[in-house]
């Protein structure tokens, strides 16, 4: 760390708190909510200046301390200034901001931030400011999110198999067992959230992204519909596929975020879609009765024993158990037949040739690289990466010019009307399966089966797909249940998670980030 962030960090961490903020204790931020930070602030018993210098003793106690879940790239040194203007207002005013007023929220590291810089966990792009946010990131400061970390991902967001980047050294851990892998490209989200490093969280799906973190740290991911959520200053992977979205520990909090970030963008055209498909308030769906007399279809395919570990597909079966006292209509099994002939047919286009340098245009004259061949040649990221770099970048057709690509929109297309005739036949509200048939592997293990079924049906058809906590397999690992839906069918989606959520209550807080004494004090030799 410089001396002068070292000298911020001090500042950030040293400032006595108020005198009517000391009754919100460290033990308090622990599995705290929106609501429940924004209650204690209207009842003057936390600020947001309080707020956000009890994280940062966390971050300092567990992220390369302690534990050492590595899920950070950067601690944003302004926080607190945007806490103490938050707290002015609020002041002044006597209203908030907006619906995340003083909210910290951790943002992966592939979002523009205009004031920070944007690596994509890529050491060539480190010291790489864009000239603007993310649609996404200016529309969660506008609602008075506090940006309080940018987190570590799969470098390039390009594998969904961990958490490493060459930005960060080192890879994130899963804090429910730290010998394991954070489950995808947004774990370094996905495992500051679980650890409280934040209140919520930002992360990006292309594959399995948002839903595949999220269920292996016991959280809620949403990945939207195709359209719902501008990819505006998102770096890409394949923009036929990659999307945004919340990573929360509750519903509640998710649908929050979904209310700011959801909405037009001209410069998304694929958000035309959501014209006229958008809520005013997504959490006028939170109903924990929302099973009764639902039709849920159980999509069997993905858990299939011989393909599946069994304490898995046990707890499949107890959440399908669950379902149905909750008052579900369960149809089981639900098939697709013809989805296994689908994926096999499809050829493996790449787009992030031509996706990544129409995004490195966006960044202006001081982008430290101009084209992906210059990264290349830099030499500046992980050699886990090489050969697929090279290898795409070397495909000097446009995607749309491959032989492949006609066929693949068709097979889409196809899958998309199979998956509606059946929910339509069956007369189906979504189809459940678990979001991963294996539990989460070991750090370094890429022989044992993923088990991800997160790529199956969302991502080639646009489709939502939501996972919520399932339970636990081998005492403390956890499992996603995972609610697929029609497009923009989210506010049945939210309805049912969260009716399961509330009638099981399966997230436990991992045991290796307890809360804070009172008086302990953050240490502010961290390297960021």
């Amino acid at each position: 760390m410089s001396k002068r962030l070292l000298l911020i960090w001090v500042a950030f961490t040293g400032i006595c708190l108020s005198v009517n903020a000391q009754s919100f204790s460290p033990k308090q931020l622990r599995e705290v909510s929106v609501a429940d930070l924004h209650q204690a602030m209207r009842q003057g018993k936390l600020t947001a200046t309080t707020l956000v210098q009890l994280y940062p003793d966390r971050i300092a106690a567990y992220d390369k301390q302690g534990p050492s879940i590595n899920a950070l790239i950067l601690v944003n040194p302004k926080a607190l200034t945007e806490a103490h203007r938050l707290d002015s207002l609020y002041k002044a005013t006597g209203t908030f901001a907006g619906p995340l007023h003083g909210i910290p929220v951790i943002v992966k590291d592939n979002y523009d931030t205009y004031d920070m810089p944007t690596s994509n966990g890529t050491l060539a792009m480190k010291n790489s400011i864009p000239p603007d946010d993310a649609y996404v990131v200016r529309k969660m400061r506008e609602a008075g999110a506090i940006l309080i970390a940018k987190s570590n991902l799969a470098e390039f967001a390009y594998t969904g198999n961990f958490s490493v980047s060459s930005v960060l050294p080192g890879y994130s851990r899963n804090p429910y067992d730290t010998r394991r892998t954070t489950s995808g490209s947004s774990g370094g989200t996905a495992a500051a959230v679980a650890a409280d490093f934040g209140t919520i969280g930002l992360g990006t799906d292309t594959g399995s992204s948002i839903r595949g973190p999220a269920a292996n740290q016991s959280l809620v991911g949403f990945r939207c519909t195709m359209g719902l959520i501008s990819r505006d200053g998102i770096v890409p992977l394949a923009l036929t596929n990659d999307t945004g979205g919340p990573i929360c520990k509750t519903v509640e909090d998710a649908a929050r975020v979904l209310n700011v970030i959801a909405g037009y963008d001209p410069a998304d055209s694929v958000t035309r879609r959501s014209q006229g498909n958008i809520q005013a308030d997504y959490l006028r769906f939170l109903d924990k009765n929302g099973l009764k007399g639902a039709r849920i279809g159980v999509f069997r395919q993905l858990c299939l024993p011989a393909k599946a570990d069994s304490q898995v597909v046990a707890l499949f079966d107890h959440a399908i158990e669950e379902l149905r006292q909750a008052g579900a209509t369960i149809i089981d099994p639900i098939r697709l037949p013809s989805l296994d002939s689908i994926s096999r047919a499809m050829d493996t286009i790449p787009q992030l040739r031509r996706d990544f340098n129409a995004y490195l245009a966006t960044l202006g004259p001081n982008a430290p690289h101009k084209t992906l061949g210059s990264i290349i040649k830099s030499k500046q990221f992980h050699p886990y990466l090489e050969k697929a770099l090279l290898d795409v970048n070397a495909d000097t057709l446009a995607p749309e010019q491959h032989k492949g690509w006609a066929k693949n929109l068709a097979l889409r297309e196809l899958m998309r009307k199979r998956l509606i005739a059946v929910m339509d036949s069956a007369n189906i509200e979504a189809f459940v399966y678990p979001s991963f048939s294996y539990p989460p592997r070991l750090i370094g293990d890429l022989n044992t089966p993923s088990g991800t079924n997160n790529n199956a049906l969302s991502p080639p058809t646009g489709f939502p797909a939501f996972t919520v906590p399932m339970g636990y397999t081998y005492g403390n690992l956890p499992a996603g249940l995972q609610f697929f839906g029609r497009p923009f069918s989210e506010p049945t989606l939210i309805k049912l998670c969260y009716a399961y959520e509330q009638a099981t209550h399966h997230r436990v807080p991992p045991a290796s980030t307890p809360p804070l004494s009172k008086k302990r004090k953050a240490k502010p030799a961290l390297v960021y």
